[in-house]
């Protein structure tokens, strides 16, 4: 169960930092704020996800030793979460695809056999789901808008369409979380998430590539160069100076 939670943990910690990078850099004020609270959303659910593990894990090691002192091939997230912002298109698309998993696979959990991690998934739905509304609206807004808005949203989800096979297709860790009762059957929810990415991007006129290849290896710690710039900033404060605290 640690894997499973770490793997959980390292998606929400991954994509809290990229969306902090845009804090003070928004397009307009609403929405630096509004992409600023989604970070902060996603860092309690690491902060609980990664605690829980460090304390399965039995070694004395709380959420900030597991967050700051793990090499990038001990990380589990996706590859989606590590990729860089881009433009705003670009950033609203991953947050949209990484969403619309995360709500079905965090709906999911709240019927799983582990009495803590359903607590910790009960804590975070709501946040979820206004995370899939606010990412939702605005692919349909840029999608269904200019013709240089719509240019810009198809672009992203072109770019980024390799990475979202990952989400939905299970690995080791997965289907022992499954087959266990804790974790989710990622075979179950890959039908609610197309079905609800078709409906979105049909909405928004953007077309679904026909790409069907797809990246993969974050879950096992095979990443992609830019987790290693994410985590030299993220870490470099803890690793000059350990145990330093505000």
């Amino acid at each position: 169960m640690y894997k499973y939670l770490l793997h959980l943990g390292d998606n929400a910690l991954i994509l809290s930092q990229r969306l902090g990078e845009w804090c003070g850099h928004g397009p307009v004020l609403e929405q630096d704020i509004a992409l600023t609270n989604i970070a902060l959303d996603l860092l309690g659910q690491a902060r609980m996800l990664l605690t829980y593990a460090g304390e399965l894990e039995g070694q004395g090691r709380n959420e900030d030793d597991i967050a700051y002192f793990r090499d990038a091939h001990a990380f589990r997230n996706v590859l989606l979460v590590e990729q860089p912002n881009g433009d705003w298109a670009h950033t609203l698309a991953r947050q949209f695809f990484f969403d619309a998993y995360n709500y079905h696979h965090c709906q999911a959990l709240l019927a799983g056999a582990d009495e803590r991690l359903t607590g910790i998934a009960e804590k975070a739905f709501k946040e979820i789901t206004y995370h899939l509304r606010y990412s939702s609206e605005w692919v349909i807004r840029l999608g269904d808008g200019t013709d240089l808005s719509r240019q810009k949203m198809q672009a992203a989800v072109d770019d980024l369409w390799m990475f979202t096979g990952e989400l939905t297709t299970p690995n080791d860790t997965d289907r022992a979380a499954a087959e266990a009762g804790y974790g989710v059957d990622l075979l179950k929810i890959k039908p609610l998430w197309e079905a609800r990415v078709r409906a979105v991007l049909q909405e928004a006129t953007l077309q679904i590539p026909d790409n069907a290849w797809m990246q993969s290896g974050g879950k096992d710690g095979r990443h992609t160069e830019h987790l290693g710039f994410i985590l030299a900033e993220m870490q470099h404060l803890q690793r000059t100076y350990p145990g330093q605290k505000w």
